[in-house]
């Protein structure tokens, strides 16, 4: 591997993929910035090449797109440069996979294969996120099951401890009837 790809960390290219229209997608921006070319000079290849990529591997982002995601970065460059463009361009995992047909270069091919990794390793994080809530999930509902249980089982306890209410004496004269019975 190069030298020059070392300053390329995964954890780099996982920041820049963003979600939109519900899918993990790299922007034409931080593709290029990642590839060493110029924005101008990858969307120009793609446009040469548009039969390579459908609209399930790359897509343009409306005005409105462009507005939240400038919105939603932290760093100056990147939201400047998003919000003055006329164009910005999306990339699935498929779509940045296709790029490596494109742009046919010692580094895009490498920075391609992190990509590549780096979209396999979100999907890994995410697979083990929805594995561990489902389990915890599974033992709520075990827990919340046996806690009802338990429970009733207390209540059932300190009944059987309580002392037997003790009858109270009334207070007062009171007239007893007499076992004898009168005859008439």
């Amino acid at each position: 591997m190069s030298d020059d790809l070392a300053v390329v960390p995964y954890e780099a290219i996982e920041e820049r993929i963003v979600i939109v229209r519900g899918r993990r997608v790299m922007l034409d921006r931080d593709l290029a910035l990642l590839y060493g070319v110029e924005t101008r000079a990858l969307n120009q290849a793609v446009k040469r090449n548009r039969e390579r990529f459908p609209e399930d591997f790359m897509f343009e982002l409306d005005r409105e797109e462009v507005g939240r995601i400038s919105q939603s970065v932290t760093s100056s460059w990147k939201a400047d440069s998003l919000k003055y463009s006329k164009r910005v361009n999306a990339f699935t995992e498929h779509g940045v996979a296709m790029l490596s047909s494109v742009l046919n270069s010692p580094r895009a091919i490498q920075v391609n294969i992190r990509i590549m990794r780096s979209f396999a390793r979100i999907r890994n994080i995410l697979d083990t996120h929805k594995v561990l809530a489902r389990k915890l999930l599974e033992l709520e509902t075990k827990v919340g099951a046996h806690d009802e249980e338990i429970q009733l089982i207390f209540k059932a306890l300190k009944r059987l401890m309580a002392e037997p209410a003790k009858k109270k004496k009334a207070i007062g004269f009171g007239a007893k009837e007499s076992k004898r019975k009168y005859k008439k």
